[in-house]
């Protein structure tokens, strides 16, 4: 069957949204791209250094701040379930990157001489010797 036509619009332009419903799905989708931002910035700041680690520890906080207002914005209006689907992957994603964060920050320092004895390692040789030097400075318990 076919839809009713109205005159002068196709049958889509019969429920226009309102400029308020308009704005709200725009600041949405906005607070989304930055949690995006955030929690991709913060997973790739990550793996640079851990002398980076303050850095990722902000944008992880920024992320998960993001993701719960984005949570309670998407229940509350109802709003598109893909942003409620990327909202809980990236809470999912923000909450393993504060383990990780936590952990770094607790053997800092043998990760800190890791990563600096493998920057200069340049034989398979001496790639192995940094693990080995690593898993010595760990506590018994983690080996």
């Amino acid at each position: 069957m076919n839809s009713p036509q109205v005159p002068g619009g196709s049958p889509r332009q019969q429920n226009p949204r309102s400029e308020a419903a308009k704005a709200s799905l725009l600041r949405t989708h906005n607070l989304f791209r930055a949690f995006i931002v955030a929690v991709l910035g913060a997973f790739f700041v990550f793996q640079l250094d851990v002398n980076y680690l303050w850095l990722a520890a902000i944008l992880t906080a920024a992320g998960v701040a993001l993701g719960v207002t984005l949570l309670v914005r998407a229940i509350r209006l109802k709003e598109s379930r893909l942003v409620l689907f990327g909202t809980i992957s990236g809470l999912v994603v923000s909450a393993v990157m504060v383990l990780m964060i936590l952990a770094s920050t607790v053997f800092f320092t043998q990760i800190r001489d890791y990563q600096q004895c493998a920057r200069h390692a340049l034989t398979e040789q001496a790639s192995s010797a940094c693990r080995t030097q690593l898993e010595k400075s760990l506590p018994t318990q983690l080996r």
